[in-house]
């Protein structure tokens, strides 16, 4: 039977896939069908064939699976950032677990079986950090939200259930401001207009706010009483930044920031220790699970007073003081100047005089400090972006043979890939996925390795 594109079929889903869609399957062809839960039977209406695989969307759900709830956001189908909101909160919990044990399942020699996923108590308004496109919408009235899914049109926005109150009720504040004073807003097809984003930044345990205004240009019309009128309504505001970025790019900020209000940073605390945040470092989005997350990496390493450690991509230096505590001496490696810049600052802010931060990339500072400079590590922590370890840093953590190696990703793919490189001189002892971003398909992991 040929599946074809605008043609009905009534389906039994078979499976989940990395995005949180259903799957099913017509004659051996895979169909993948957003917001169908594994169980269910639908009648679906194919949108889309290719040779390989086809997508459907949902027509009828015939049968129900008693996991599906009615959603609490009207937006949530369209904005695409929480795709598991149709799901019960304790059912996403394993289905992340399901993911990364079919990874390792089919991927690694020792079948090791993933931990429970380490969920929230409260999985509501965890952001400490929102990015809101301003624009105009298709009847060319300014408007504020998100983009809609795999598209540039931003659709408004009345509750987020993911963002922060405080910080929301300010960007709409903001954006009132703009409107009752006629100050522009950019427009994406013709790069004319203003204001192109208002990004807003909370301390989760300081209650510290930071209010960056993205602009296409140098200077914004009514500056001092934009000011004026959001520190006055909002106490808790501690700074306001002017961000220009006039090209054209998806990018979010420009390279230059003016400070109208503060001194351009605001500080919130992770565990014990106090971190600096300025507009362009990265923090951990939900510092309340990135305590977790980095507890458990600690708590898993086992660190000693005797053990040297290296914090491999380790950003403005969160893990690395966590780690310091235990240690004998953290050294951590960085790509990005600022974030480097940053984590100095932060060790010295804790009072923490066992670190040393370097920054560069990590294949070439990692080589440099055993092969030159003879510093062996006694335990390696990593923390890469998405697309995993170099082969590089793989072949130099198999040179140096820490006794133990501690990886955290936000990729289980990519993780998964590693550690089977890894697994021929190391043991794979456990894996932990962390639900860093509820309700959205994805997933953090914490694994131990332990030199065979």
């Amino acid at each position: 039977m040929q599946v074809e594109k605008n043609k009905k079929y009534i389906v039994d889903i078979i499976d989940t896939g990395f995005q949180g869609e259903g799957i099913a399957k017509i004659d051996g062809l895979t169909i993948f069908i957003p917001n169908a839960i594994k169980g269910e039977k639908l009648k679906i209406l194919i949108v889309k064939v290719l040779s390989s695989h086809a997508f459907g969307k949902i027509v009828e759900i015939i049968e129900k699976s008693p996991y599906r709830i009615e959603s609490d956001c009207t937006t949530y189908k369209r904005c695409g950032g929480c795709s598991l909101r149709h799901i019960k909160y304790e059912e996403t919990l394993k289905m992340k677990q399901n993911a990364v044990q079919s990874l390792v399942n089919k991927t690694l020699k020792n079948k090791i079986e993933v931990e429970d996923t380490l969920g929230m108590e409260n999985p509501y308004h965890y952001r400490n950090k929102a990015q809101y496109p301003v624009g105009l919408n298709k009847d060319g009235k300014p408007v504020i939200g998100v983009f809609a899914n795999r598209t540039h049109e931003i659709i408004p926005i009345n509750t987020c259930f993911i963002q922060n109150k405080q910080t929301e009720e300010i960007a709409k504040y903001i954006f009132e401001f703009l409107v009752k004073n006629n100050i522009s807003v950019y427009n994406e097809k013709t790069q004319k207009g203003l204001v192109r984003h208002i990004v807003t930044k909370i301390g989760i345990k300081t209650n510290e706010i930071m209010c960056i205004l993205v602009i296409n240009g140098k200077e914004m019309p009514k500056e001092k009483e934009i000011v004026e009128e959001l520190t006055n309504k909002f106490k808790n505001i501690k700074t306001i930044v002017k961000n220009i970025n006039t090209k054209n790019t998806n990018v979010i900020l420009g390279n230059e920031n003016i400070n109208l209000f503060g001194d351009g940073y605001i500080t919130d605390i992770l565990g014990e220790y106090k971190f600096k945040i300025s507009p362009m470092s990265f923090y951990q989005i939900n510092p309340i699970q990135a305590e977790k997350l980095y507890n458990l990496g600690v708590e898993s390493a086992n660190i000693t007073k005797n053990d040297v450690v290296f914090d491999l991509y380790c950003g403005i230096g969160t893990i690395s003081l966590f780690m310091s505590k235990f240690a004998k001496k953290v050294y951590g490696v960085e790509i990005v100047e600022e974030a480097i810049v940053a984590a100095k600052e932060n060790a010295k802010m804790n009072n923490v005089d066992n670190t040393e931060f370097i920054a560069g990339d990590v294949e070439k500072v990692l080589d440099e400090l055993v092969n030159v400079k003879q510093i062996m590590p006694d335990i390696i922590m990593v923390d890469p972006p998405r697309r995993g370890l170099d082969n590089t840093s793989i072949e130099n953590i198999k040179k140096v043979r820490p006794k133990k190696v501690v990886y955290i990703s936000c990729n289980p793919a990519t993780l998964v890939r590693d550690l089977a490189k890894l697994e021929e001189i190391y043991e794979v002892k456990q894996i932990t996925p962390v639900d860093m971003f509820p309700f959205t398909s994805h997933v953090e992991c914490v694994s131990l390795l332990c030199l065979k």
